[in-house]
């Protein structure tokens, strides 16, 4: 029997079949999960373009329940949490994957940044885990699990990496006043902190190829991650065998995180 047998989550942001999401969904299906999912809504019903990409992925996994939702709109949030209470009850995980900043102010210094910018990434890449958490905590199970997405730009300078970098150090700084309020409760939260992998998001960072060739060279373990890697960690998180983990920031990187200087031979090389 799998280890989500019996269990129901709600995943919010997958956008195509390279989204960690969905890496990370594959395995909780495997293990027997059922899901309800968000899209972005579509700007032209005529042609349903996100809907249509996420059917493409879920229907045939047997998902009955694809809603679209805007972030930025509580009335939305608030018609995913209707729908899904009253199909479900009570849920067992949740998964959040969504960021988003104006790639005017993505690409540009973050002295740079609008004040509008700054404010739409924000409440896109954070305030949207926060109000989703909030209503979360309403149909959870104690002993339920929320994930959210975050990366090393948020604890590190990643060239290139520029505001959402700022949105994922306030990211990760939420999870864990979250993990404090939620914890009496029975809700544990974490982040994954996941090395590079091509996504739609990642394609707007800089110097991406670039990025994929030093993790390979500076990590420990001298590799890539895969969309498997991430997809394994974020089910183990969102399961019961991460019963005593809240708070976290879990990095599925290879271990570049713990990197402080490149290793010897690749010293060796440049000279």
């Amino acid at each position: 029997m799998g280890l989500f047998e019996g269990k129901k989550g709600l995943v919010f942001g997958i956008a195509n079949d390279h989204s960690i999401a969905w890496a990370i969904t594959e395995q909780l299906y495997a293990e027997g999960a059922e899901m309800a999912f968000t899209h972005l809504p579509d700007k032209d019903p005529e042609r349903p373009r996100m809907e249509r990409r996420l059917r493409k992925l879920v229907e045939p996994k047997g998902a009955k329940i694809m809603i679209p939702c805007e972030v930025t709109k509580d009335e939305d949030i608030d018609k995913v949490f209707e729908i899904v209470k009253e199909e479900y009850g009570e849920i067992d995980f949740l998964l959040h994957s969504i960021a988003y900043a104006p790639m005017d102010d993505l690409k540009g210094p973050v002295t740079n940044v609008s004040r509008d910018g700054f404010k739409l990434s924000m409440e896109i890449s954070v305030y949207s885990l926060m109000t989703i958490a909030n209503r979360a905590q309403h149909i959870l199970k104690p002993g339920g699990s929320i994930l959210t997405l975050s990366y090393l730009g948020g604890e590190k300078v990643i060239p290139g990496y520029n505001v959402m970098g700022i949105c994922k150090s306030a990211l990760e700084s939420s999870v864990k006043y979250m993990a404090n309020e939620l914890g009496p409760q029975g809700i544990r939260i974490n982040s994954l902190s996941a090395g590079p992998l091509k996504t739609l998001s990642s394609s707007a960072v800089g110097e991406f190829d670039m990025m994929m060739k030093l993790y390979q060279s500076m990590s420990p373990l001298r590799k890539n991650i895969t969309p498997e890697d991430v997809g394994k960690s974020g089910m183990y998180l969102l399961s019961d065998l991460s019963s005593g983990v809240t708070g976290e920031n879990h990095h599925v990187d290879s271990g570049y995180h713990v990197m402080a200087a490149p290793p010897i031979e690749l010293q060796k090389e440049q000279g």
